[in-house]
């Protein structure tokens, strides 16, 4: 019974859709596209495990702007470096906004961190944080010595290895989780610390496990977000998962947010921040704040800074280790670049970095062929827009292949070939400027973290790159 009136509620809302959008649709000139089935639309065509191969093939059919519908929902693809410009940076204001999404409700504290947060004063002031008191350049040079810290452990650790088989994905992950554990929550709550004898409150592979699940629930395309009057059956499982992945990562974050806070009253007026999160729970205390940040909001961006820093770091220099053992001319000439310029007694440190070109190079030709997301977070258009032509209506999802477009035979020579040797003529960076190469995004929903990956500028205007990297495929 309650199937029956929900399939005919559904009915009259189509129904009605319909008719509302009648009038709207005279003269409408969509972008081309795959004829959609009835209620999944074109879902058929992208449901498998990796949706940017699929959409990036459909490309070649249709164009680099492409109008696909996800149940009743209109979807548009980009999926060149001319397209993405006309998005992110040409028409950035009307497409700059979020859906919402189940993964944003569930796992980001009802849309309240950085990458899910609709568009307005709250994102607004959220990424103010990130510049002025997060990610400036004095906080990042003050860390350094953290970074490095972390990075010997770890090549110890492989010394310690020797002659065994091992999973390099765990270092690097671990390495990455130590770094930004220790800069974000001023210690490392997943691994056992000298001098505490109180367990970890979750373990290495717990955390990695969480991760994990993050990752995968942020890729897949639920149902429910495209079909709504299938979103309370939940057919594939993945609210219920994002339910309790949100709620174990809560207990985590809550944890931490407690340990902070007995300090801070421990130390009374003599408190002084020493991580990210101190600084957090110290701007939750500022009343003249545009928005008021709850305790909430600041689970919420920690939890961003924590995942955004270390499975996705991890993995960049995972490919990138395998693109070099793949590739051994392309590994000598690395080798043979760090001899040069560092010798053989000591280890790279951050200054080196400007001398070191072809390292550079190799580390944006990683990114090119496995960014850190295969296509970028998901925007929807404000209101009504014309793009090269075509007519995109406002609640359109828009979706930026950044996967294809780094394989684009139109912009790259031998684009599945992995050759550094292409950047080093080129002036090409990171900073999303230049729409061939978009790792982190382009215009108002950039990365926040950007200083944190790519050279920047120095409180003293000198030149400044670091090793933080950000990927996920």
């Amino acid at each position: 019974m309650e199937l029956a009136l929900a399939t005919w509620a559904a009915l009259l809302g189509i129904v009605a859709a319909l008719f509302l959008l009648r009038g709207r649709r005279r003269g409408y000139n969509p972008p081309p596209g795959p004829k959609p089935w009835p209620i999944v639309g074109n879902l058929n065509l992208i449901m498998g495990e990796l949706p940017h191969r699929s959409m990036n093939e459909l490309s070649k059919r249709y164009g680099p702007l492409m109008q696909l519908w996800f149940g009743s929902l209109p979807v548009v693809v980009g999926a060149s470096a001319e397209m993405a410009k006309l998005f992110l940076k040409t028409n950035d204001a009307a497409f700059a906004d979020r859906p919402r999404f189940a993964v944003g409700k569930y796992t980001a504290y009802d849309c309240s961190d950085i990458l899910w947060a609709p568009l307005g004063p709250y994102l607004r002031q959220a990424r103010r944080i990130c510049a002025a008191e997060l990610f400036s350049a004095k906080r990042l040079e003050s860390l350094e010595h953290i970074r490095d810290e972390e990075v010997r452990v770890m090549l110890q650790q492989l010394r310690q290895a020797t002659g065994r088989t091992v999973q390099l994905g765990d270092y690097l992950q671990t390495m990455t989780l130590g770094v930004i554990s220790r800069i974000v929550l001023g210690r490392k709550y997943v691994v056992q610390e000298e001098g505490n004898s109180a367990p970890p409150v979750v373990t290495p592979a717990e955390f990695r496990e969480m991760v994990d699940e993050f990752f995968v629930l942020h890729g897949a395309f639920n149902i429910g977000d495209f079909i709504p009057w299938l979103d309370w059956l939940d057919l594939q499982g993945y609210v219920a998962r994002m339910k309790r992945m949100n709620a174990r990562f809560g207990r985590f974050l809550e944890h931490v947010l407690d340990v902070h806070n007995e300090r801070r009253l421990r130390e009374g007026g003599s408190f002084v921040p020493k991580d990210m999160v101190d600084v957090l729970l110290q701007l939750a205390d500022d009343t003249i704040l545009e928005v008021q940040l709850s305790r909430d909001n600041v689970k919420a961006i920690t939890q961003d800074l924590i995942i955004g820093g270390t499975d996705t770091t991890a993995g960049t220099m995972e490919w990138a280790v395998s693109e070099l053992l793949k590739n051994p001319k392309t590994l000598a000439k690395a080798m043979e670049e760090l001899n040069h310029v560092i010798g053989p007694d000591r280890l790279v440190t951050e200054s080196d970095l400007p001398r070191l070109p072809y390292v550079e190079a190799l580390l944006k030709e990683t990114m090119r062929l496995h960014p850190p997301g295969p296509m970028l977070a998901p925007h929807v258009a404000r209101e009504d827009t014309s793009v090269d032509g075509y007519d995109v209506l406002a609640g359109t999802v828009v979706f930026i292949n950044v996967w294809g477009i780094g394989r684009d035979p139109a912009l790259w020579d031998a684009p599945e070939e992995f050759r550094p040797e292409r950047f080093l003529e080129s002036k090409i960076d990171l900073r999303g400027q230049d729409f061939q190469l978009l790792p982190f995004g382009s215009g108002r929903r950039m990365c926040p973290g950007l200083n944190t990956t790519v050279n920047g500028e120095t409180s003293d205007g000198q030149n400044r790159r670091t090793l933080e990297l950000n990927r996920r495929k």
